[in-house]
C-alpha cells in the first residue's frame, strides 16, 4: 500500500465570527460611523431604484441594498491614500470610501450630512444619472465610478477585470515606500475568471498589499454559486497561492471589520496579499427593484430570513443593546440620509412640463454633446518643450548600430534618467535581454525596475495598466509575440485604451506596450501576427513603427514622454540590421505625428511601416517606377500625418499601401477607407493595396512566405498601379 502524508496549506484559512465581547469592547465612535455610512448608503440606493423605476437612470441600476454590511465593514478603518476598486456593483463601496474621506472616517448620527457628504451624495447620483457634475462628468454612470482623490481608483462593468489593475496600484503603493493597501472588491463569479486567479498568483509571487475582497452574494445573476463551483467557499481559491484568507458573515458588518484590519496587518508589514470572503445577499434582482423571486430562482421564503438578517438592523440592535443610541435616534439617522436624497435630487431633477406627475432630470445638467470624444487621449501637451529631431536631417556625426542594441540602448537611456520607468514580462530580465536581447543588461543595471514575470497576460498587462492609473510609475510592458494581446484583450482594450475616456478624460496613462511581429520566423498561426490594424481601431491607444534604428530611438522616446497609452511595434526582420544613427546621442524626439518620406517621385503615393518599407523602396527600384514613399511611423487615428499623404496624393493620384500581415486583420483596409473618403477627388484610381493572405502564417516555411507579403508582392501591386496609369 502506498503511504500517505497530509499536506497542509502554507497559509491560514480561518472563519471570523464575533461574539457579545467583541461588540462590547468596539469603540462606539466607530460603530457610530459605520451606522451612519450604513443608512447613508442605503437611502442612496433606494433613490437610485426610485429613479430607475421611473425610467430616469440610462442603463444598469445594480443595486447593492442588502451588501452595504460588506463595504463598510471593510472601508470604515481604511485612509485616503488606501486605494479601492470594484465591480460593477459597485455604489457601496464607492461611496463608503467617499463619504471615508470626506469625514475623516468619522461620521455624528445626531449630524450625519455635512456639506461635504451631501455634495459626495449629489454627484455620485449625478454620475449614474450621466450628468456633466458627476465624477466622471457623466460617462461612467452605475458601472464606471471613480474618485482619486478618495482613493476610488474605479469600479468596472467587466467580470474580474479591475483585480489585475489594482494590482498595479498595489504595487505602487509597496514600491514608493507606503505602508497603503489596496483592496479589490468582486463578486462569487470573478473567483472564476482567469484573471482574478492570475492576479492571486502574481500579488503573492511578488507580495503585494493587495486584499482580494469576494462579496459572495450567492447568485450570479439567477445560478447559484453552488451550480458554479465545486468549492463553493470561494476564500479556498487563496490556498493554492499561499495567501492567507478569512470567510465571515458580511451582515455583521462588525466582523469584517475585524477581519479586514487582520488582513490588513499581512498587508502593511510585507507579507503580501490577502483574501477575504464575506457573504452577502443583494435584496434585489441582478439589476432594478425587483426582488429575485419575481423572477423565479429565489423563494420569497429565503428573501425573508436573509432580509431578517439586514446589516442596518444588526448594527443599531447592537448599539441599542449596548445603550450607545435609542429607536427614536435610529429613525432620525435614517430620516437625516432619507432628507439629504431628497435634497440631491431635488438639485437634478424637476417637474416635466409635458408629463403631468413626472419628473425630468433638469436639461441643463446634461453634458453637451460636443464632449463626447474629448479626452479618448489626452492632447499632447506633455511634449511642449522636448527636443526634436529628424534623422535624415541631421549633420553630424553617426554610427553603426544594430536595431536590437538600439532598441536596448534607448530603454538604458531613459531607465537611468527616469526612475519610474518599470520594465515587465516575460522573461524580460533572463537570456541577457530577454528572447531578443531587446532588454540587454538592463536587469543588471535597474535592480528591482526589470520584472520577470509568470506566464499571466492578463494579469501582468493590468498590473502595468494599474501602475501608470496610479501615476508615480511608468511602465513598460512586454508582449513577447502580439498574438498574446488576445489572451490579455480585456486587459489591453477594455481597461488600458479605455481608462482615460470612461472615466471622465483627464486622467493620464502613460503605458508603452512593446511587442514585435514576428513573421518570417516559424512560429505559426498563434506567434506572428500584426497587431497594427487591431489596435488602430481600438479606441485609446497611439501606435508607432520605426522601420530603422535612428527612428527607433526619436519614437520611442516620445511615445515615453506621452501621458496615453502607446504600442510600440517591432520586427523582427530589423533586429540584426544595422543603421546609422546619431552619435551618442538617445535623447532626441520624434515629433508625433509625422511621417518621413522616403522616396520622392510622381506616379505613386506607396505607404508603408516596419520592414516593408525597405520592401517597398526595393520594389520600386525593381519596377523603375516615379513613387514616394511614405514611411508612416505614427499609425493611430489620431496621429497620422496627413499633410504628408495628402501633399504626395494631390501629385501622384494614385496609392498602393504596402503591409506584410494577414488580410482580416489588415490595418490597411481602415487606412484605404480613410484615405478614399479624404482625397476621393484627387484619385484617378482606386487605393490599391498589398497584404499577406486571409490565413495566418503556417510553420510550414513554404506556407508561411504564402501568407506573407515581400518585395515581389510589392512589385505585383505596383504593376497594377502602373496599369492604371495607361488607362489615364
Amino acid at each position: 500500500m502506498p503511504e500517505r502524508r497530509r499536506l497542509d496549506p502554507l497559509a491560514p484559512w480561518v472563519e471570523l465570527s464575533t461574539t457579545a465581547q467583541d461588540w462590547e469592547s468596539a469603540d462606539p465612535a466607530l460603530l457610530a460611523t459605520m451606522l451612519g455610512q450604513l443608512h447613508l448608503i442605503r437611502a442612496f440606493e433606494e433613490t437610485v431604484l426610485e429613479l430607475a423605476g421611473e425610467g430616469l437612470v440610462h442603463g444598469p441600476a445594480h443595486s447593492s441594498i442588502g451588501q452595504e454590511g460588506g463595504a463598510v465593514g471593510s472601508i470604515v478603518g481604511l485612509g485616503s491614500t488606501d486605494a479601492i476598486n470594484g465591480s460593477h456593483r459597485g455604489h457601496h463601496q464607492f461611496l463608503a470610501k467617499a463619504i471615508n474621506h470626506v469625514s475623516g472616517g468619522a461620521l455624528d448620527p445626531a449630524a450625519l450630512v455635512t456639506a461635504d457628504i451631501q455634495t459626495v451624495l449629489q454627484r455620485t447620483l449625478a454620475e449614474i444619472l450621466g450628468l456633466a457634475q458627476g465624477y466622471c462628468r457623466g460617462r461612467g454612470g452605475s458601472m464606471h465610478l471613480q474618485w482619486f482623490e478618495a482613493g476610488a481608483l474605479g469600479t468596472n462593468a467587466i467580470v474580474g477585470g479591475g483585480v489585475p489593475l489594482a494590482a498595479g496600484n498595489a504595487w505602487a503603493q509597496k514600491h514608493a515606500g507606503t505602508t497603503d493597501v489596496t483592496v479589490s472588491y468582486f463578486g462569487d463569479g470573478a473567483t472564476n475568471i482567469g484573471s482574478v486567479l492570475e492576479t492571486m498568483n502574481l500579488a503573492s509571487a511578488w507580495k503585494l498589499p493587495l486584499a482580494f475582497f469576494i462579496e459572495n452574494n450567492l447568485y450570479a445573476v439567477s445560478t447559484t454559486v453552488a451550480e458554479s463551483t465545486g468549492e463553493p467557499r470561494l476564500s479556498a481559491r487563496a490556498l493554492g497561492f499561499g495567501i492567507p484568507s478569512w470567510r465571515v458573515d458580511g451582515m455583521d458588518p462588525l466582523a469584517v471589520h475585524l477581519a479586514t484590519k487582520e488582513a490588513e496587518q499581512v498587508m502593511r508589514s510585507g507579507n503580501g496579499p490577502a483574501v477575504v470572503e464575506v457573504e452577502v445577499y443583494r435584496f434585489f434582482h441582478q439589476n432594478g427593484p425587483y426582488p429575485g423571486s419575481a423572477f423565479g430562482y429565489r423563494s420569497k421564503e429565503e428573501e425573508a430570513a436573509w432580509r431578517a438578517r439586514d446589516p442596518l438592523d444588526r448594527v443599531a440592535r447592537e448599539m441599542i443593546a449596548l445603550g450607545q443610541i435609542d429607536p427614536a435616534s435610529i429613525a432620525a439617522v435614517r430620516e437625516q440620509a432619507q432628507s439629504a436624497m431628497r435634497d440631491a435630487v431635488a438639485q437634478l431633477l424637476e417637474a416635466d412640463p409635458e408629463s403631468a406627475g413626472k419628473r425630468r432630470i433638469r436639461p441643463e445638467l446634461w453634458p453637451d454633446v460636443d464632449f463626447v470624444n474629448v479626452g479618448v487621449r489626452g492632447d499632447a501637451s506633455e511634449l511642449n518643450g522636448l527636443r526634436t529631431l529628424e534623422p535624415t536631417d541631421y549633420r553630424g556625426e553617426l554610427e553603426t548600430k544594430k536595431f536590437v542594441d538600439t532598441v536596448a540602448g534607448v530603454m538604458d537611456r531613459r531607465m537611468a534618467e527616469d526612475a519610474r520607468i518599470v520594465v515587465l514580462g516575460e522573461d524580460v530580465h533572463r537570456l541577457n535581454g530577454g528572447t531578443n536581447g531587446a532588454t540587454k543588461g538592463l536587469a543588471k543595471k535597474f535592480e528591482g525596475r526589470v520584472l520577470g514575470t509568470p506566464i499571466s497576460e492578463n494579469a501582468f498587462a493590468g498590473l502595468g495598466g494599474g501602475m501608470a492609473l496610479d501615476g508615480r510609475y511608468r511602465p513598460v510592458v512586454e508582449f513577447m509575440y502580439p498574438d498574446f494581446m488576445w489572451v490579455a484583450a480585456d486587459q489591453v482594450f477594455n481597461q488600458i485604451g479605455k481608462a482615460r475616456h470612461m472615466f471622465g478624460g483627464e486622467n493620464p496613462v502613460p503605458l508603452v506596450l512593446r511587442t514585435k511581429v514576428a513573421m518570417g520566423s516559424g512560429y505559426g498561426s498563434q506567434h506572428l501576427m500584426d497587431p497594427a490594424g487591431i489596435f488602430a481601431t481600438s479606441p485609446g491607444w497611439r501606435i508607432v513603427a520605426p522601420s530603422n534604428a535612428a527612428d527607433y530611438v526619436g519614437l520611442m522616446n516620445t511615445a515615453l514622454a506621452l501621458q496615453d497609452p502607446v504600442l510600440v511595434i517591432e520586427h523582427v526582420d530589423l533586429y540584426a540590421e544595422t543603421g546609422e544613427v546619431p552619435a551618442g546621442d538617445l535623447d532626441y524626439c520624434i515629433p508625433l505625428g509625422k511621417a518621413a518620406l522616403r522616396r520622392e517621385g510622381t506616379d505613386v503615393t506607396v505607404i508603408s511601416y516596419l520592414s516593408m518599407v525597405k520592401h517597398s523602396l526595393e520594389a520600386v527600384e525593381l519596377t523603375g517606377m516615379s513613387a514616394d514613399v511614405i514611411d508612416l511611423r505614427w499609425l493611430d487615428r489620431a496621429s497620422i500625418d496627413w499633410d504628408t499623404i495628402g501633399t504626395s496624393i494631390r501629385k501622384t493620384n494614385s496609392v498602393l499601401i504596402v503591409e506584410q500581415g494577414a488580410r482580416g486583420t489588415s490595418y490597411g483596409a481602415w487606412l484605404s477607407d480613410e484615405i478614399q473618403r479624404r482625397f476621393f477627388d484627387y484619385l484617378d484610381q482606386p487605393v490599391e493595396r498589398v497584404t499577406g493572405g486571409e490565413a495566418s502564417p503556417s510553420i510550414s516555411r513554404v506556407l508561411e512566405r504564402a501568407a506573407i507579403a515581400r518585395t515581389e508582392d510589392v512589385v505585383a501591386g505596383l504593376e497594377v498601379i502602373k496599369l492604371g496609369l495607361g488607362t489615364r
